[in-house]
Parts: structure tokens; C-alpha cells; sequence
């Protein structure tokens, strides 16, 4: 049996990589930073029920900025694949903290680097990098060979774990590769990223809990695409004979507009009645447009995205509106399929 250790195993991506792994048969164990409450809700449904551990499913405690603990839990662990997906990964926040962003972003990276050489594990291990890295984009669309140019400091940390990843790969021989994901989404997503606070927002909306929707750059560009399609990607890259890196995207760009307009037509309101600028969610230094080219991920790893634009927004307005009571049937929507936590 493989085992897989994960970093980041609470978000979005570390749960829908877990349902992944356990399918396949694999141990999982994940790192997860102690807290006053639980913060486990993305992966609760994995255990057989709430007071009955998986055994195949273990969590460890600890944090990114502590690098013995990592070096014990990996020597402990023994896993043949990690998977890196922990950070502060708010572009917003981390103009607010971007001592602590580079310090966990950044260097946790090679923390967990220098651990895999200190225990003299043969593992795998994936980085999760950024289309953020791209920032002010210097050709269109962004592949593998396109320059970067980060705009945020959770983007300069993306780029330094990015770079160091690729340095230990050819100074150590170390089996590493950059997943490079554009923005990947979900009703997993956290409520202060802006497609969740858009369905989020619109649900509470319906249900008259909420008047207004505030958002910033409505004309910011993106490559969205569905997080539960990318988390394979990232299996793929550990399953190749040599590690490498990889563009992660739809190759379609979406405005935060059309977005908006998408899941409030869903429902029939006209977003511009309910959605109000406010120069609070601005960025000092925006992205205005991120496109990804993934023709190598398809090449080389025969990865496509399956879910299209339209199916995401659907998928992430109708988990909202039953988060809020309401039923999909009444908004002509079919509601999420049973037994299944989309």
C-alpha cells in the first residue's frame, strides 16, 4: 500500500486529493496546524462517521514553519509521494502579511525539501505553484517557458518555492515537479475567494439574509476550471518516470463579469441590481488576465479538463443554495446528485 503525505489536506484541494488517493487505495496522512476549533469540515465526510476513524485516513499535527516536526513526521511516515498544497493562499491577504505569507509560502517549501534529503527518502514530491507567479503577463497564453512576473507577495512566494523546487530537482536528483494551476474552483472554495463569495453571497441573497454583493476588479481576467479535474493532475505528475513541471489549465479566460452574470442568471436576477463596487477588494497591483496553455499537461500526462466554465458555476450555485435551505428545483435547477458532496 502507498502512502501519501499531504500538506494543505483541510483546503479545498488537500480534500478533493484525499477522496483521490483513498479510491486508489492509498494511506493517507495530512498535516493540519492546531486550532481552538475544527477545521476539518472539507474532509469529515471520509471517515466512516464522525466517531469512527478511517484507518487509511491519519491526521499529524504541525505547521510549516516548523522544520523539525516535518523532518520527524516524514521519518516516521516513510510516504513514497508528498504533495506540498499548504500556504497562505489569499493574494489579498498577503499584502497584509507578507512576512508570514513568504515565511509559510515560501520557505515552508524548502523546509519540506530539506527534510526529504535529511530522512534520505526516495519520495515524490509535487509543489502546488500558481498562475499568480505570471502576474503582469508577459505573453498570452502562459505556458511552461512564459516568464514570470508576480505582482503580490503570495506570488513571489509561489515563485521562490517554484525555483527551489526545480533546484533541488537537478542539484539532488530529486524526483520533483511544479503543478504551475490556474484558478481552480469548487463548492469547497473558501468564502473571502471571489467565485465562492459570488454563489456564497448570491444564495444568502435568495434567501434574504443579504441585500448587496460587494466585489472589486470586475474586469479581472481568469482561466477557471473545476478543483476536483485538477487534483488528478497532480496525481499524474507523481506517476511519471521523472519529475517535471506543468501548466495546469482550461485554456479559456473568464472576467469576473461574466462570472457574476453566469450564476445570477442562473436564477434569473440581473446581477446589476444586487452587486456594488468597493475599492476595499482592489489590489495595490492587480492581474488583469490569466490564461493557461496546457498542452504539455495533455501530452505528457493525457490530462484534460472535464468540467466546462458554465457546469462549475452551475455546480457551485446549486451546492450554495442548498447550503442555505433552499431547493434548486424552485430556480429550475437539478439539485446535487445524492450521496455525493460535490
Amino acid at each position: 500500500m502507498k502512502k501519501a503525505f499531504l500538506t494543505g489536506i483541510t483546503g479545498q484541494d488537500g480534500s478533493y486529493l484525499v477522496e483521490l488517493l483513498l479510491a486508489k487505495g492509498y494511506e493517507v496522512h495530512g498535516l493540519i496546524r492546531r486550532s481552538s476549533t475544527f477545521n476539518t469540515d472539507r474532509i469529515e465526510h471520509l471517515y466512516q462517521d464522525r466517531h469512527e476513524a478511517n484507518p487509511k485516513l491519519l491526521l499529524h499535527y504541525g505547521d510549516l514553519s516548523d522544520a523539525s516536526n516535518l523532518n520527524r513526521l516524514l521519518r516516521t511516515i516513510k510516504p513514497e509521494e508528498i504533495y506540498h498544497l499548504g500556504a497562505q493562499s489569499h493574494v489579498r491577504v498577503s499584502f497584509d502579511m507578507p512576512e508570514y505569507t513568504g515565511d509559510v509560502t515560501g520557505l515552508g517549501t524548502i523546509r519540506l525539501l530539506d527534510a526529504i534529503l535529511e530522512t534520505g527518502l526516495d519520495s515524490r514530491f509535487y509543489q502546488a505553484s500558481s498562475s499568480e507567479m505570471y502576474g503582469l503577463v508577459q505573453a498570452v497564453p502562459q505556458s511552461e517557458t512564459t516568464p514570470f512576473y508576480p505582482r503580490s507577495p503570495y506570488a513571489c512566494a509561489k515563485v521562490y518555492s517554484y525555483w527551489i523546487t526545480v533546484n533541488y530537482r537537478e542539484a539532488y536528483n530529486l524526483h520533483a515537479s511544479n503543478g504551475i494551476l490556474f484558478n481552480h474552483e469548487s463548492p469547497r472554495r473558501g468564502e473571502t475567494f471571489v467565485t465562492r463569495k459570488i454563489t456564497h453571497s448570491l444564495a444568502k441573497i435568495l434567501a434574504k439574509k443579504q441585500k448587496h454583493l460587494f466585489l472589486g476588479n470586475l474586469e479581472a481576467k481568469r482561466d477557471w476550471g473545476y478543483a476536483k479535474d485538477y487534483v488528478e493532475a497532480m496525481w499524474l505528475m507523481l506517476q511519471q518516470p521523472k519529475g517535471d513541471d506543468y501548466v495546469v489549465a482550461t485554456g479559456e479566460t473568464h472576467s469576473v463579469k461574466e462570472f457574476v452574470q453566469e450564476a445570477f442568471g442562473l436564477v434569473g436576477l440581473n446581477y446589476e441590481n444586487y452587486v456594488r463596487m468597493d475599492e476595499r477588494y482592489l489590489r495595490p497591483t492587480e492581474v488583469d488576465l490569466l490564461i493557461g496553455d496546457p498542452t504539455k499537461a495533455a501530452k505528457q500526462l493525457n490530462w484534460k479538463p472535464k468540467v466546462t466554465f458554465k457546469e462549475l458555476t452551475k455546480i457551485m450555485v446549486i451546492a450554495d443554495l442548498e447550503k442555505e435551505g433552499l431547493d434548486p428545483k424552485d430556480f429550475g435547477l437539478e439539485p446535487s446528485p445524492k450521496g455525493q458532496k460535490p
